[in-house]
């Protein structure tokens, strides 16, 4: 094994062969299961060939054009992103088609965004932002006009335009503009709850019949000049909590070859998938409260170290908020494992009854029962509650493979880190 010199914001892999033990890495580090990441996301692409709709997964939940390319070949029509940024990333990725679920108004980002060698199908929920766009890219000279997707949204959610009327209107003015091409129609299901009592799935349900109705009322004249370009009317929905709800209302839409009218793609956009998590999407997503036969697995750990004691009830570890999400959960303790001598064995039991209750910058407070075992210096392995803002704030990933720990022992590192952009 030759020698390696690669710095993570938060591991220091220098000078050393691979693989590394994970009990002598410095904590806090994250590390992604490789053989978990493709499990979930071969069972997300076979899920969707037999829902007949395409996916362009949300590529801001890891931000990874190396994870993107898998999830690409393994059948993505395309990857989802919220900035114009993000979608320069995914352009110099060679993604094809690109979702640009927001709005950019700069000239420059948005004359970049219309030049030919991919399609970025960008949102818009006012005329104010079509008469913007479109002025700027009048400024900017684009090479061709910018494809565009109406969002509606719904009174209480995020942005979207209110109405149906609202949103025909928005369309009206796309195809008057001079620098833009109607292209579809686009809206986010998830920004009005993520309950999944009945009435929160009625909800669901109403906004879906609104976003079909919105489709329905644009007929193929509206979509003309982009069919014309060779584009595919899109129709997209679908965060990871309700998707099986959006393939229920949207998916008999799905038409690429247009047999039944204009050609028509119904585009699912769930990203949190790709790695899952211990407890937010474990509990919400489809397949834990339907009777699929499907599953996710959590693909991410986080690894700590227990610093300090100082009550018999009371442990501290060296993880914080600048290492994980807080904000739908904090993290979930999983196991233990303590060094003896050069290895590091699993302790039974140490994080029975422990929970984290606060985390500061830099450390996480965890409950434990007065007789726990868990002392200082040993290894903790967190599970995490919401992946997006966990991976952010991290710049690299270190890679596992197939099992994370358990009666086996600890994983080592492999050499392979996933970089984030």
């Amino acid at each position: 094994m030759g020698e390696t010199s690669v710095m993570s914001n938060k591991v220091s892999f220098t000078g050393r062969g691979w693989p590394i033990p994970l009990a002598e890495l410095p904590t806090p580090v994250l590390t992604i299961d490789t053989g978990v990441l493709t499990h979930n996301i071969e069972t997300m692409a076979e899920w969707c060939r037999g829902a007949g709709v395409d996916l362009a997964p949300h590529g801001k939940t890891t931000m990874s054009p190396e994870i993107w390319r898998q999830q690409l070949d393994a059948g993505a029509w395309g990857i989802t992103v919220a900035t114009a940024y993000q979608a320069e990333v995914a352009r110099e990725a060679g993604v094809q088609n690109v979702i640009l679920a927001g709005t950019s108004f700069s000239p420059d980002a948005l004359a970049r965004l219309a030049t030919p060698g991919a399609e970025v199908l960008m949102w818009v929920d006012s005329i104010a932002a079509v008469n913007l766009v479109d002025e700027a890219l009048g400024r900017a000279g684009s090479a061709r006009s910018l494809p565009i997707l109406v969002e509606l949204g719904a009174p209480g959610g995020r942005t979207g335009v209110r109405t149906i009327e609202g949103a025909l209107a928005i369309a009206t003015a796309v195809q008057e503009a001079d620098n833009l091409v109607l292209a579809g129609v686009a809206g986010y299901e998830g920004a009005l709850s993520h309950a999944t009592d009945p009435a929160a799935l009625r909800r669901i349900d109403d906004y879906l019949a609104g976003l079909i109705e919105l489709r329905d009322r644009l007929d193929g004249d509206a979509f003309a000049e982009w069919l014309e370009r060779g584009g595919d009317v899109v129709l997209t929905a679908g965060g990871s909590v309700y998707f099986d709800r959006v393939v229920d209302a949207l998916g008999y839409r799905h038409d690429p070859r247009g047999e039944r009218g204009a050609r028509t793609r119904v585009v699912l956009r769930s990203g949190s998938y790709v790695t899952h998590d211990h407890d937010l999407y474990r509990r919400l997503t489809p397949f834990a409260r339907t009777d699929a036969t499907e599953t996710f697995l959590p693909a991410l750990d986080l690894w700590a170290s227990v610093l300090s004691r100082p009550d018999p009830t009371l442990a501290l570890l060296n993880v914080g908020r600048r290492d994980t999400a807080d904000d739908e959960g904090l993290p979930l303790p999983i196991e233990a494992y303590r060094g003896v001598g050069d290895q590091a064995r699993r302790i039974p039991g140490a994080v029975d009854g422990a929970r984290v209750t606060g985390l500061n910058d830099q450390h996480a407070f965890v409950s434990l029962p007065a007789d726990s075992a868990l002392a200082v210096g040993d290894l903790v392995r967190l599970g995490i509650s919401h992946p997006c803002t966990t991976i952010d704030k991290w710049s690299e990933i270190a890679t596992i493979p197939d099992g994370r720990g358990g009666s086996r022992g600890l994983p080592a590192v492999t050499g392979s880190l996933v970089t984030r952009f």
